[in-house]
């Protein structure tokens, strides 16, 4: 394949990378708004972040103002900041996807009905938790977020390398103190339960802090090799090899990375060889040097630079 070739396959791959992004977008912001209209908001139950924030300032202006502010209104309105941050720290494209699932989240939330499908708030608090866990972390599998304090939480997992649905579970236990101060410590102890399953589901889901070996058997290793490196800044070992049953040579790649990267690994390699056989080890710990998003992002500006800069000859 040529270079041609390889920059089409790129394509490719970019135009359906965005297209089930945009479809995790609407699923997210679905699941987070039938979390907080049919579970979490009629059983009193707070969410976590930004939902859980306003959650409680709709409730205390409908309290203490008798003013119905609605909570999905005011998820759009607090996410404006927290945008910005997610512009300086983390990137355009992650900060336009997060937005963008805070603003279906919130049109959701204010065109849906509050019904209790419960009158259990326990059972109300495990399923909209888990719910509002599941729509956090496939957003966050997919390289954005729901937007509100899941930026602040991803920043932080950068920076000292914890998962983040711990890092959000640290984050809210001011939700759960102005739960009880607010509306009664029952509904703290309902929303920490809340919080933990939501903590539990995205753990489960976003796994960028687990490491794994993927090992590809390809009869097309250089177009393999060349779909790779323009998706995962990774080492990888390439092993002369052979088709056991039909005796043709091949090439078996080794990469270690993270399961946040597994996704953009096995669809570009995929798209390069469709024949291509990928066998995915979990892996406990590796010594040497693994970059982090961070340092990648550093390398690639590095090499970046290299590729532009104009070649200088002396003059004779």
């Amino acid at each position: 394949m040529n270079e041609g070739g390889v920059l089409l396959q790129t394509a490719r791959f970019i135009h359906n990378d965005n297209l089930k992004k945009m479809i995790i977008v609407i699923v997210s912001g679905l699941l987070a708004a039938f979390a907080l209209k049919f579970f979490l908001i009629p059983a009193h139950v707070f969410s976590s972040g930004i939902s859980g924030v306003a959650q409680l300032v709709s409730a205390l202006f409908s309290r203490l103002l008798k003013l119905h502010v609605d909570t999905g209104l005011l998820i759009l309105l607090f996410n404006v900041p927290i945008g910005i941050l997610g512009l300086i720290k983390i990137g355009p494209n992650f900060t336009a996807y997060s937005l963008l699932t805070a603003v279906v989240m919130s049109l959701f939330t204010m065109v849906m009905p509050a019904h209790a499908l419960s009158t259990n708030p326990l059972m109300n608090a495990i399923v909209g938790g888990v719910l509002m866990g599941v729509a956090v972390g496939l957003a966050l599998r997919y390289g954005f977020s729901t937007g509100g304090l899941d930026i602040i939480a991803l920043i932080l997992a950068k920076t000292t390398g914890r998962s983040v649905g711990a890092l959000t579970f640290a984050i809210n236990m001011l939700i759960i103190l102005a739960a009880g101060v607010f509306f009664g410590w029952e509904s703290a102890l309902y929303t920490i339960i809340s919080i933990y399953c939501m903590s539990y589901a995205i753990d489960h889901i976003h796994t960028s802090h687990q490491k794994v070996t993927a090992m590809i058997v390809t009869s097309h290793k250089e177009e393999v090799l060349a779909a790779i490196r323009s998706q995962v800044l990774r080492g990888i070992t390439v092993i002369d090899s052979e088709g056991g049953y039909s005796g043709r040579p091949n090439a078996t790649l080794m990469i270690v990375i993270t399961r946040y990267e597994l996704y953009d690994l096995t669809q570009a390699a995929i798209q390069a060889d469709p024949k291509a056989f990928i066998n995915i080890l979990n892996t406990i710990d590796v010594v040497g040097e693994f970059l982090n998003s961070d340092q990648q992002a550093a390398k690639r500006k590095v090499t970046q630079k290299k590729e532009i800069a104009p070649t200088h000859h002396d003059s004779v």
